[in-house]
Order: C-alpha cells, then sequence, then structure tokens
C-alpha cells in the first residue's frame, strides 16, 4: 500500500515533490522520484513495504531506463504471474509490483486483464503514460490537467491545490496518453436462477468467502482483522484465523458498547490477540478535523462510520501492518435496513447492483483513508470479484429471510457452524451504531450548532444538501482544515442520495 503521484505532458519534479509530501502518511518507509529522460514528465511514490519491504523499493524499471512503474496496492496472483513470466523475463525483486510491469512489457495494456488484486498504478513507457485502477476502486486515484499537462495522485488533497478541476478516476478503466480512457469491467449485471440448489448455494458462499481471505493474508508483514463482533467481520477473522497460528483483532466503542462485547465473545470463541480502546467524546472532538481531513469528506453517515474506523486503525498500526476488513458484505447481501424497504425482487436486486458499484467513493473512501492515515493497509475480502459474481447469481429471497425480515440469511447460514449462535444471528447494525458512537455524536454536537443557527449555514451553503446540524458541522470543520475546500468538496460522495 503507499501512495503515487505524477504529471505527464512536461516535468516539475517539484510538483510532484510537494504532492508526494502531502500524502507522506500512506508510505512512510521510503520514497522515490522518476524523471522521463525524454521530459515527458515525472512519476513520484510514497512507499509503504508489505511484500519484498528490503528490496521492493519503487519507481521499479523495465526492461530498458525509459520503462517504470509506480504502484498503490496488492496483486494477489503475482506469484503466478512470476513463475510465468520468469520464462520471458529477469526479475530484479521480489514486488507484486514488478509483476505488472513484467506483465505490461508482455502484453502491452492488455495485462491489465490479468491483474487479480486492488490497485493504482502508472507505467511509464518512453514518451507514453499508462495509468489504471482496480475494477472495483478499492485503491483512490483522482486526476486533473494543469498548463496543458495530466497530473494524477492518490488523495484529493494531494492535487486540489494545484488544480481547480480534478476528478476521480474511474473504477475499472485505464489511461493511456495516446488513447484517453477506456473501461475494461463493470460490476456484472446478472440474473438470479430462482431454481438453484439453497445447499449448493450456501457451500458455493463459504468456499467463495473462504478462498477470498486466504488469498488476502499474502503478506511479509505482520496482519490482523477488524472485529467489531458483527457478522461480518467475525466471519472474516473465523476464517483467517484458521490459516494463521496468532491472529491479532482490534475493536473499538464506547465504554459498555454492544461491539466491545460481541467483539469480546468472538475473540475468545476463536482464540485471537484482542485489543481494544474506548473512545471518548472529548477524544473525539479533539480529533474530528484530523478524521475529516483524512476522510476527504463531510459526509454525515461517512463521517459517523469513519470515527470508531479512525480509532481502530490507530490502535491496530501499533501491532500490526496489513489488515482484513467486512466492507461490501451489506451491499452484496442486502444488510442494510433500507434494503428491507423494497419489496419488489428484481428492484432490490438492482438496488444492491448499484451499491457494489458505487462503493469506491463511499464506504471503500472511508476504509482506504483511515487505514492509510496510520500507515496501514485495509484489504476487503467481500469485494473478490469471484465473491462479487456469485452474490449477483443468489435470488434475493435468499438474502432477505423470514418475518421479520432477516439480513443477509445465505450468509449467516454458511458461517452458522463456525460463530456462536449470539453472532450469527446477531441483528445488523452499522460500525458506528454498535460501536455507540451515533448516540455520543448527538449528545456531543448537540451544543455545537443550534436550528438557527443549522438554517443560516444552510443558506450560507445552499448547493451542499446539507442535512442536519450533525452535517453542518463536519462541513464547517472541513471548509477550515482544506485550503482549496471547493476542488475537494466537489468530488465529496454522498450517502444521502442512496434511494429509500
Amino acid at each position: 500500500m503507499c501512495g503515487i503521484t505524477g504529471i505527464w505532458g512536461q516535468t516539475n519534479p517539484v510538483l510532484v515533490k510537494s504532492m508526494m509530501d502531502s500524502i507522506a502518511h500512506r508510505g512512510p518507509d521510503a520514497e522515490g522520484l522518476y524523471a522521463s529522460p525524454n521530459q515527458s514528465g515525472n512519476l513520484g511514490h510514497r512507499r509503504l513495504s508489505i511484500i519484498d519491504p528490503d528490496g521492493g523499493d519503487q519507481p521499479i524499471y523495465g526492461e530498458v531506463p525509459t520503462r517504470a512503474i509506480i504502484a498503490n496496492g496488492e496483486i494477489y496472483n503475482f506469484s503466478q504471474l512470476r513463475s510465468r513470466l520468469k520464462e520471458q523475463s529477469d526479475f530484479h525483486t521480489s514486488s507484486d509490483s514488478e509483476a505488472i510491469l513484467k506483465l505490461y512489457e508482455e502484453r502491452g495494456m492488455d495485462a491489465i486483464e490479468e491483474l487479480d488484486g486492488m490497485y493504482a498504478f502508472a507505467i511509464a513507457d518512453g514518451e507514453k503514460l499508462l495509468v489504471a485502477r482496480d475494477p472495483i476502486g478499492i485503491k483512490p486515484l483522482y486526476y486533473g490537467e494543469i498548463d496543458g499537462a495530466w497530473i494524477f495522485a492518490s488523495e484529493l488533497k494531494a492535487i486540489s491545490l494545484h488544480c481547480q478541476n480534478v476528478r476521480e478516476f474511474p473504477p475499472g478503466s485505464y489511461y493511456h496518453s495516446d488513447k484517453g480512457f477506456s473501461t475494461f469491467y463493470n460490476v456484472p449485471n446478472l440474473y438470479p436462477d430462482s431454481n438453484v440448489d439453497v445447499e449448493t448455494l450456501i457451500a458455493r458462499v463459504r468456499q467463495t468467502v473462504e478462498e477470498s481471505v486466504i488469498k488476502r493474508l499474502m503478506s511479509d508483514v505482520p496482519l490482523g482483522a477488524f472485529l467489531s463482533g458483527g457478522l461480518d467481520s467475525s466471519i472474516i477473522a473465523a476464517v483467517a484465523k484458521q490459516h494463521q497460528e496468532e491472529l491479532h483483532t482490534f475493536s473499538v466503542g464506547i465504554a459498555g458498547s454492544r461491539d466491545l462485547e460481541a467483539a469480546r465473545l468472538v475473540s475468545t470463541h476463536l482464540g485471537t490477540i484482542h485489543h481494544e480502546y474506548i473512545i471518548t467524546p472529548e477524544e473525539v472532538t479533539a480529533k474530528l478535523p484530523e478524521i475529516i481531513y483524512h476522510l476527504e469528506s463531510f459526509d454525515q453517515d461517512l463521517v459517523r462510520s469513519a470515527i470508531p474506523c479512525y480509532f481502530t486503525s490507530r490502535m491496530a498500526a501499533e501491532y500490526v501492518k496489513v489488515i482484513l476488513t467486512g466492507e461490501g458484505a451489506d451491499e452484496l447481501f442486502a444488510g442494510y435496513s433500507y434494503y428491507k424497504q423494497i419489496p419488489d425482487e428484481a428492484a432490490l436486486h438492482q438496488e444492491l447492483h448499484r451499491s457494489v458499484s458505487s462503493l469506491h467513493n463511499i464506504n471503500l473512501q472511508r476504509v482506504d483513508r483511515m487505514t492509510m492515515a496510520h500507515a496501514i493497509e485495509g484489504r476487503v475480502p467481500f469485494l473478490d470479484l469471484n465473491m462479487i459474481e456469485l452474490a449477483q447469481q443468489i435470488p434475493a429471497n435468499l438474502k432477505l429471510v423470514g418475518e421479520p425480515l432477516v439480513e443477509k440469511w445465505i450468509l449467516r447460514k454458511a458461517f452458522e457452524d463456525m460463530l456462536p449462535s449470539k453472532i450469527v444471528w446477531r441483528k445488523k447494525e452499522q460500525f458506528d451504531e454498535g460501536s455507540g458512537t451515533v448516540d455520543m455524536l448527538q449528545e456531543m454536537l448537540s451544543q455545537k450548532m443550534n436550528q438557527t443557527e443549522t438554517q443560516n449555514y444552510q443558506a450560507k451553503h445552499p448547493y451542499m444538501n446539507l442535512r442536519s446540524p450533525e452535517e453542518c458541522f463536519y462541513h464547517k470543520i472541513f471548509m477550515d482544515v482544506f485550503e482549496n475546500s471547493q476542488v475537494v468538496s466537489s468530488n465529496v460522495a454522498r450517502w444521502s442520495e442512496r434511494p429509500v
């Protein structure tokens, strides 16, 4: 996991170095700068060392000195790629990023289709530049133009001071300096088979989740798991513990919160090395500007969920460098309460498809920013492409079952023998709810902005669609922490845009 920046169409190492410095938290272990010999551009890299810590600094150069790669993320099938590519190429590192470059040297832009992982990378090749982002948008990337040159960076804060028209790089896409943007992946919109055998489907869910987790245990540094005590994180921890002799798990909440109690139960059941942290209103108040600065959003729901994620990441960084998280299961298996209000199965299926497709700048942004704020790498097994494809084929009536409706029913059934029944059938609570953050925030923020102040603030910022005194307060902090806040705010996605 790292931070990448660059400019193409002119050279400006001072600008690229400035962008690198603004995202140094993403890669505190090393930095590198590529200067094109023909003055085409510069690439900058901040490294968080996960695979080949000693030998994988970037840029990594190819068969010719004008060809180089900088990358952020992990390629989970890099060992298989290396085994095949070694027949044609000499590898100079054990880094998974070098496998991307070697594959590109063999197949050109078609190489992207063979990559299995989460990534944002740039390859300089003479006068040409190739930039790509992973299929779901797990790893972030933004771009813009300055004086006719194309610039990009992993976070908005790195690029917002340098150009006014900044956009999110689309997930599942690549950019080539000669050809512009192309799409190589869209979330498949598959029609469920209503005649499928339920037990067979339950077994497939179990197998696919297990394979997804095992794939993401690849690491040359310590690895752990977030554990809220909810279904999703508990499943991830349970599978990981089967393949890890020691597994550190992490949970936060206010004193006496439901998440802390449930996480202790799961940890004891699995035999993990468990850590927990009690968050207080005073500490949340003090850290809110830092949280919002790293999050790059003022959306009420996203900030709420970012708060416990920030403190969990901070605690985890004391013990591990890679963390497994449960993001994506709610969107795949109908975990949110508003899904229960969609009576038509076909409409629910389409809404779940939309939800997965829009994760890149909502929940995945929160996971990336909060983990990287503390220089740890978050991995999301439920968003493996095989898992997404399988989930699209599961009928909606196997995701929401019973009266009253039980969310994620088929996922619960797939792992009911692996976890305590109290956890398997625990009612869904979002991270901010189970940790007690919502209740704490309502009390904490009640004195921050009254109704009159809220109305005045909303009138002052009519295009922001600020929903509440709480969101107005977050927006006010947002405006304070970003020097060019308008550019950043134009890229803020809203949970409130989800249909109910």
